[in-house]
């Protein structure tokens, strides 16, 4: 029996059309005013639920109006571009009719939450980095959404009790690190060089139990 699939957001579920990377802006001003950058910023950024400005003080970078400005300008253009996937409801709504529950796992920034939470209304769960402090490939985030999803944890490989899958488009954070806790990740390849290229061909797999 299968229980739950867990979806990742972007890559697999929406993409973002008109990429302007403002975080990643806010670290390009630091560096400028000579802060050196850590592997760490990315992370603080992704785990808390904060904008530019609360940001911009607990990394030490100065921010001016007009840099905010700017970095808020370009964060509505990105936000206005993300689309849903055209095959991501029609996966969901597949799995949903055949009594599986739905949740998703995702690396975000605390402006972009409410956005998936806007486009990918009414799932069983949502364990977004920067809403649960932790992130993707940490196990302890795997099994938060699991948690959300009624699961125990121990038992998400035993037929018995529900098998979870989960399924995205970075090989570490949705197939290595859900593999490691008992999760089967499984990697979204749209280019067409993996096993699935697109959500629906996933979904039709589950539900029929395709080699599984």
């Amino acid at each position: 029996m299968i229980a739950a699939v867990i979806f990742d957001v972007f890559g697999t579920l929406v993409e973002i059309q008109n990429r302007q990377n403002p975080y990643r802006q806010l670290l390009r001003l630091g560096v400028k005013q000579g802060r050196v950058a850590s592997s760490d910023d990315l992370r603080w950024i992704m785990t808390h639920d904060a904008g530019f400005q609360e940001a911009a003080d607990a990394l030490g970078i100065n921010l001016g109006s007009g840099d905010l400005a700017e970095l808020k300008d370009a964060l509505e253009l990105e936000l206005q571009s993300i689309r849903v996937f055209d095959d991501a409801w029609a996966a969901i709504e597949l799995l949903r009719a055949s009594g599986i529950k739905v949740g998703v796992c995702s690396n975000l920034a605390g402006p972009y939450c409410q956005e998936v939470r806007r486009l990918v209304p009414g799932l069983d769960a949502y364990a977004l980095s920067a809403e649960c402090s932790m992130m993707k490939p940490d196990p302890v985030i795997y099994r938060w959404v699991c948690s959300m999803l009624g699961i125990e944890s121990g038992y998400i490989m035993e037929p018995k009790h529900g098998r979870v899958f989960m399924v995205g488009d970075s090989k570490k954070c949705d197939e290595q690190g859900p593999r490691a806790c008992g999760i089967m990740g499984i990697h979204l390849d749209r280019s067409g060089a993996g096993r699935f290229r697109d959500l629906l061909e996933f979904a039709r797999a589950i539900v029929a139990k395709d080699s599984y």
